[in-house]
């Protein structure tokens, strides 16, 4: 009689990948933009005085492709602060200064008809606008009505404007840096949720401290007005963009900015009492795109490549706070948007 034939199961064992190593050329790529960053700040402050923080997130705007929002009174340099920086990165700039008779066609272009004296043909010929810069500054964007602040979707978004059913490419690095008066609202067309959402940051702009105002107070009353030197090209900007892309993230990393962004929605379950009590609506996916890319570029002006939790945290405020649409009970009370995200901070753990 046969002996029976033990059942013989192989189990398949599936071979440890190790990551792939991180290119020489970007580590390098990275310790050459920690340089960078610290001879650009060492050229801003050359005409900037104070307001470290704000320039730091310009920066990090910058390298993350991400528009702003600077939100300030008047007379806080804002204006001073980007024509500063895109001269010291030699980019090309345009101010727009918004007002209520402000067409689409004075931002984007418009096309003129022109005659060829030689054959006698008439042709249209598009006459570029401002928007087409490196860095645009639409200052005090909410004094014009929505259908020119609608002017700037397709450029903030595309990186290209239509007009006569052609479409233009913008010159890259591309990005728009507005601001916004939080004092004066009469006569003002608040920016409609579509178009914020669009905006990386809303970057509170404060007033210097009483040594910083002294010191600017000297400055811009004296004749003497420091040369920059120019730190990047266009072009290399634009590698270090994409170097932003490339930087790896860790899934905790990842699941701490959606959960910021999801405790922010007061219809779900992971929203805190005061989310539902103040808030109608929250931030959108876009957001949590937004943290993720913004804490990449903050790392690697660090000199890191790789990404932490603190650098979510400490861009959750700017990234988030234009996204929350307060109630009625919340605004009566005087309770501001950048204090909800404070305090989502100290209850949404990593």
């Amino acid at each position: 009689m046969p002996l029976a034939r033990e059942d013989v199961r192989t189990t398949q064992v599936t071979p440890f990948v190790a990551p792939a190593p991180t290119p020489k050329s970007d580590l390098d790529a990275v310790a050459e933009l920690a340089d960078a960053h610290a001879q650009i700040l060492t050229e801003i402050e050359k005409r900037i005085i104070g307001q470290r923080k704000v320039v730091e997130q310009l920066l990090v705007a910058l390298f993350a492709r991400g528009h702003t929002l600077f939100v300030g009174v008047p007379g806080l340099a804002k204006t001073l602060l980007i024509s500063t920086l895109a001269e010291t990165l030699n980019l090309s700039f345009q101010r727009i200064q918004f007002t209520p008779d402000l067409m689409p066609a004075d931002i984007t272009g418009t096309e003129v008809l022109e005659e060829d004296h030689t054959t006698g043909r008439r042709i249209f010929r598009f006459i570029k606008g401002p928007v087409f810069a490196n860095l645009v500054l639409a200052d005090e964007i909410n004094r014009t009505p929505p259908k020119t602040q609608a002017a700037l979707l397709q450029s903030m978004q595309e990186y290209k404007v239509t007009a006569g059913g052609q479409t233009h490419d913008l010159p890259l690095p591309f990005l728009v840096f507005a601001t916004q008066n939080p004092i004066e609202q009469e006569g003002t067309y608040p920016l409609p949720e579509a178009q914020l959402d669009r905006f990386m940051f809303q970057v509170d702009v404060d007033y210097p401290s009483e040594s910083e105002e002294e010191e600017i107070v000297r400055q811009q009353t004296s004749d003497h007005r420091p040369e920059l030197s120019r730190v990047l090209s266009p072009q290399r900007i634009m590698q270090l963009q994409d170097l932003v892309r490339r930087v790896p993230v860790a899934d905790h990393v990842v699941k701490y900015a959606v959960a910021l962004a999801r405790s922010t929605r007061p219809t779900s379950p992971s929203a805190p009492a005061f989310i539902r009590d103040a808030v109608s609506w929250g931030a959108g996916p876009r957001a949590s795109q937004f943290l993720i890319l913004a804490a990449k570029a903050r790392a690697i002006l660090a000199g890191r490549f790789a990404v932490a939790i603190d650098d979510v945290a400490a861009l959750a405020r700017p990234t988030l706070q234009h996204r929350l649409i307060l109630n009625y009970r919340a605004e009566a009370e005087g309770i501001r948007a950048g204090d909800i995200v404070d305090r989502l901070l100290s209850v949404v753990s990593p």
